[in-house]
């Protein structure tokens, strides 16, 4: 296990963090990729749904590093703050040393924007300004060697690994020689570091995604310390903390971790201008740095911005209505809000694009499914595909093993489906190969003539027990001369399709055809469902790369 439960004071659970060597399943170069390009665009998301509601304001500051802004009488010192976020390092700064001057840049525009308009600002006192730190200059934006002190709150840590050495050059070269670079970021072996772990939201080596799409990297003292000396810095000082957090609502004790530091311009890496280039080479010699003693800080101080309620899986309430409209069916589907469809742990509550292209498949070729058994495997909260087949379908099964997917699901249909067509779905538990599941199943329909899956094979574990559950439900006999089938469809992410054709055979399904992104690759029986109508999968498919298997049962003798 990940992690271990343990009673504390007989009510609240002590979470302990695990050995952070064990890697989980990293994502595929597919979303790696997606998540740095977006990167800015879910920050925005961020921003617009939580506004200046999420992080606290960080009035540790003064007390952590006060003495780095006690000015000499007459000088106003010029800070700058890299990943202001909405201002909460820049407003309690202001608050207690009114004579600084502070930079605040952002790559996030509603960010700036939120910042702008707070009650305190006041382009006396401070410049707010959109930056990608990784990409733009901020000695175009500012005078280079100008600043006396840098604070990176909780920032480094969002940028890809790759990319933090290009951060690093872009603000020594605005930091003057006596600066000094305050850090506070998220420290390896912190409790959602071994969550993110657990849940495969791995994207390299320390590096995560978390549910809303916003990235966080884990630090060790011994990886952060080469990172600045390799780009120009010495560490004045650097230390990890621990604390342990207590959430009494949920009863929960959870460990945290950050790392904390202080960093200056290596002496010979500030070069004044017109100084010779014999005198750039003069060595530093050996850097000598302090440890910072572990903190007793108060809740307050514990500035960690990991959402709790995402951190344990607990049930999301941001909904999102998403209508689907295709051949005569108009779904109104509640499912989790966009921003969080990428590595929530529940997989069902969203509505992935496979579902859309079965739902319009269906919608189009209701031969397929009129007069028989269907049954859907992992249908998630949408239902759209059971709810398009209830129309003309003599019974329709709709299944999950995820309990509040259900619940979701159970609420889509009755408001979506009139009560007599709604009684003709079925929604039940099933946990693919739970023996107690598929007898209590099989109670209301012992064999179906229609099988459907949509993006039920990402994970290579749960492929056997979903085509060992299939064969069991498959019926034995054609249902007036044609075959049982059972249709899967999915996006091409993290799918080993070795693996899916394995299991089936494994468990005497045979595939008789398969169509990948409008290419039939088969006999033509998918090609068939689009003829006459092929639009309306194009704008699904642009969306992602998608598939379709046919599989058929060897029948048995």
């Amino acid at each position: 296990m990940l992690m271990a439960l343990e009673e504390k004071e007989g009510k609240k659970i002590q979470i302990y963090s695990s050995n952070t060597s064990s890697s989980g399943r990293l994502v595929t170069a597919f979303w790696k990729e997606k998540y740095e390009r977006d990167a800015k665009k879910y920050w925005d998301v961020f921003y617009r749904r939580h506004q200046d509601k999420f992080f606290k304001d960080r009035h540790y500051l003064d007390k952590e590093w006060g003495h780095y802004f006690e000015a000499e009488e007459g000088e106003k010192l010029v800070v700058l703050e890299v990943g202001c976020g909405v201002g909460n390092t820049i407003f309690p700064l202001l608050s207690t040393y009114p004579s600084i001057f502070i930079h605040a840049c952002d790559f996030s525009p509603r960010a700036i924007d939120l910042v702008k308009q707070h009650k305190d600002y006041s382009q006396n006192h401070v410049n707010a300004f959109v930056c990608d730190i990784t990409a733009d200059s901020l000695a175009e934006m500012m005078n280079p060697s100008s600043v006396d002190i840098l604070t990176m709150i909780f920032v480094l840590s969002a940028v890809s690994p790759e990319k933090m050495p290009l951060v690093l050059q872009n603000i020594r070269c605005v930091l003057s020689k006596n600066g000094r670079v305050l850090f506070r970021d998220y420290a390896s072996g912190d409790l959602a570091q071994e969550r993110l772990t657990s849940k495969g939201q791995q994207i390299s080596e320390s590096f995560y995604v978390r549910g809303d799409g916003t990235r966080a990297y884990y630090f060790s003292e011994e990886f952060l310390t080469n990172l600045f000396e390799e780009n120009g810095f010495e560490v004045v000082e650097i230390g990890t903390h621990n604390k342990q957090v207590e959430n009494r609502s949920l009863e929960l004790v959870m460990n945290r971790s950050w790392i904390q530091a202080v960093f200056k311009i290596k002496p010979a890496t500030c070069v004044p201008v017109g100084e010779n280039d014999d005198d750039k080479e003069q060595k530093t010699g050996d850097v000598q740095f302090s440890k910072v003693p572990l903190l007793c800080a108060d809740d307050n101080d514990v500035d960690i911005s990991e959402d709790v309620g995402n951190m344990f899986g607990i049930s999301h309430t941001a909904h999102e209505t998403i209508e689907i409209q295709v051949k005569g069916n108009h779904f109104k589907i509640m499912a989790l809000a966009k921003e969080y469809q990428h590595t929530c742990k529940s997989t069902g509550l969203m509505l992935w694009e496979s579902a859309r292209l079965m739902c319009s498949l269906l919608s189009y070729n209701s031969s397929i499914y009129t007069g028989k058994k269907v049954l859907e495997l992992g249908t998630g909260s949408a239902g759209v595909c059971s709810m398009v087949a209830a129309r003309t379908a003599q019974l329709v099964v709709a299944t999950d093993g995820d309990v509040e997917s259900l619940e979701l699901l159970k609420e889509n249909v009755s408001s979506n489906l009139d009560p007599e067509t709604a009684d003709k779905v079925l929604i039940r538990k099933l946990f693919w190969g739970d023996k107690g599941d598929i007898n209590a199943i099989k109670e209301h329909a012992s064999s179906f003539d229609v099988i459907i899956g949509t993006d039920v094979t990402y994970n290579p574990g749960a492929t056997v027990p979903l085509f060992e559950t299939a064969r069991e439900f498959i019926a034995d006999q054609d249902n007036d001369g044609e075959v049982p089938c059972f249709i899967l469809c999915h996006i091409q992410r993290r799918v080993d399709e070795a693996s899916i054709l394995s299991a089936a055979r494994k468990n005497n399904f045979e595939l008789v055809d398969k169509w990948f992104n409008g290419v039939d690759a088969g006999n033509g029986i998918i090609d068939s469902w689009f003829l006459g109508h092929a639009d309306f999968a194009k704008s699904v498919v642009e969306n992602g790369p998608l598939s379709i298997l046919l599989f058929q049962p060897v029948m048995r003798e």
